[in-house]
């Protein structure tokens, strides 16, 4: 699947009808995440648990004000949004899995904001492309997953923005946590195998950009790691396919 057919695949189907058996009205003015576009996203001020469907109580999910690693405050990728008798809904991109799982929640409980920024992630190429406003404004070269322990495909957001206090340990100096998790590594490095964005230092340094050698996660230089870091925020989408 090349990037372009699965931004449009993923973008759309990750954002159809709630499926009401009531009356569902039409949706906000939130449109789904793209690259032309960017995203709508949700910080989550109080603790909530995310519905199936706007229409049905049962099912719920809990979703937390803070982040499981760091304890930041939560910031996830809006998928959707409908209006459902007379009351707004944002779905939610969970950062669980299985991966690409999601909610429903009141717009109200809430803080929506914009991020103008898309980042692709391509394993065939073994690149980071990060978009603002549709424009490609940086590439990098990366690391990618090994065969046996490969970069999970499929439509991703940055959930934490982890400072690293050595910057030449092997993660070097910022990991971006995704929503996304290994498809093979149910706990690795005291996680549950979530897989990042991340820098290079000390041994990590031994395996090539524009390599297939990691866990899972996607390895780039600290300088645009760190360019990612300053300008990227919590909640813009990832795109990561072949």
């Amino acid at each position: 699947m090349t990037l372009a057919i699965a931004a449009v695949a993923l973008g759309w189907s990750t954002c159809g009808a709630a499926g009401s058996s009531g009356r569902t009205d039409p949706a906000p003015a939130i449109a789904p995440p793209s690259r032309a576009d960017g995203a709508t996203v949700a910080r989550i001020v109080t603790p909530l648990r995310g519905r199936r469907r706007p229409d049905r109580p049962g099912g719920t999910r809990p979703i937390s004000v803070q982040t499981s690693w760091s304890g930041q405050p939560t910031t996830l990728l809006v998928l959707a949004a409908r209006t459902y008798e007379e009351r707004e809904w944002v779905r939610l991109l969970l950062p669980e899995r299985p991966n690409g799982s999601a909610a429903w929640v009141p717009a109200e409980d809430v803080v929506l904001s914009h991020t103008p920024y898309w980042v692709e992630v391509s394993t065939g190429r073994r690149t980071v492309g990060v978009y603002r406003d549709g424009h490609l404004a940086r590439r990098f070269r990366a690391v990618v997953g090994k065969p046996s322990t490969p970069t999970p495909h499929g439509l991703a957001a940055i959930y934490e923005r982890d400072r690293q206090p050595d910057p030449h340990a092997f993660v070097g100096t910022w990991v971006l946590a995704l929503t996304a998790e290994s498809d093979v590594l149910r706990h690795f490095e005291g996680g549950t195998g979530r897989i990042g964005i991340h820098g290079r230092g000390g041994a990590s340094l031994l395996d090539p950009l524009g390599s297939a050698r990691s866990h899972g996660c996607v390895r780039i230089g600290d300088g645009p790691v760190d360019w990612m870091a300053a300008h990227v925020p919590a909640g813009t989408p990832v795109l990561i396919a072949g």
